[in-house]
């Protein structure tokens, strides 16, 4: 069994505006082991994507305390190829475009480099997998040629996401909002994938703002996120209670002092607020 452990949690970043920078998350804790599906929930501007980035290794995200452990390894100073390497897959919410390197390409190049050198993934292994999993997302074969999410429609590149993911498998996936701009239809089948995915060698984290992708992919544990913080952590049914109620009574239940912005609201919280905590070097 592998573990994924975040330790107290600290992150800033360089506000473009101000040139200051924010801290965004304050100390955050979670433990994730293969074998389970553990969702972030929480309202826009707390910290998710800031979780998913930093967890990854983003540069822009500047770690000021706290630790991110793989296996007890402190990843945090391993670049974003070699945490990669070591099994962490991020299923991004605004996936890239690159010309000039096909979707194949780049999938067999991210599969060998996970493994040793003398040892490549046959082509013949690799289209096998690869028109089994293109099958599986309802996905035409002529996506393999395209270039790198260039031309894709949003559902398009979500389902890449998932068909990268697929063809990787990797230890652990951060999904952030994979959901997200997604129909009922698409939405199922992004499920289908991540659900074939689960194994006892394989953990997921999915970042999502809505109960409806759970009721696809069950979690076994969900975790809402308020001010830079994990608040709460409790089984589905507190997804659904957040569904019911909004995150306006959780934060009164704990007598947080957070602002709640609407989805379409640029995150003001950490666009404004600029912590002490962030002020040095």
């Amino acid at each position: 069994m592998d573990k994924l452990e975040i330790k107290n949690l600290h992150v800033c970043i360089e506000n473009e505006e101000t040139k200051q920078r924010d801290e965004i998350l304050k100390g955050v804790n979670l433990l994730l082991r293969t074998g389970e599906t553990h969702a972030i929930m929480g309202p826009n501007g707390t910290g998710k994507s800031t979780l998913s980035e930093t967890i990854m290794g983003n540069p822009k995200y500047q770690v000021t305390e706290g630790e991110i452990l793989l296996n007890g390894h402190n990843i945090l100073q391993d670049s974003v190829d070699q945490r990669a390497r070591l099994g962490l897959f991020l299923a991004m919410q605004y996936p890239v475009e690159i010309k000039g390197i096909t979707n194949a390409e780049f999938m067999r190049a991210a599969i060998n480099a996970r493994r040793p050198e003398k040892s490549p993934m046959s082509i013949r292994e690799f289209l096998s997998d690869l028109d089994q999993n293109l099958a599986l997302l309802n996905m035409p074969e002529s996506m393999a040629d395209r270039y790198l999410n260039e031309g894709f429609s949003g559902g398009e590149k979500k389902r890449n996401e998932i068909l990268q993911l697929m063809m990787i498998r990797p230890k652990f996936a951060i999904l952030d909002e994979i959901d997200s701009g997604l129909d009922i239809d698409a939405l199922k089948v992004v499920a289908k994938g991540v659900n074939t995915m689960a194994s006892p060698d394989f953990g997921t984290l999915m970042i999502t703002h809505y109960q409806r992708l759970l009721n696809y992919i069950h979690p076994d544990q969900v975790h809402v996120m308020m001010d830079g913080r994990i608040v709460k952590t409790g089984d589905a049914s507190l997804a659904e209670k957040l569904e019911a109620e909004g995150y306006a009574g959780l934060r009164d239940e704990l007598g947080i002092q957070v602002d709640l912005v609407d989805d379409d609201q640029i995150p003001i919280r950490e666009a404004k607020h600029r912590d002490d905590a962030c002020s040095v070097n």
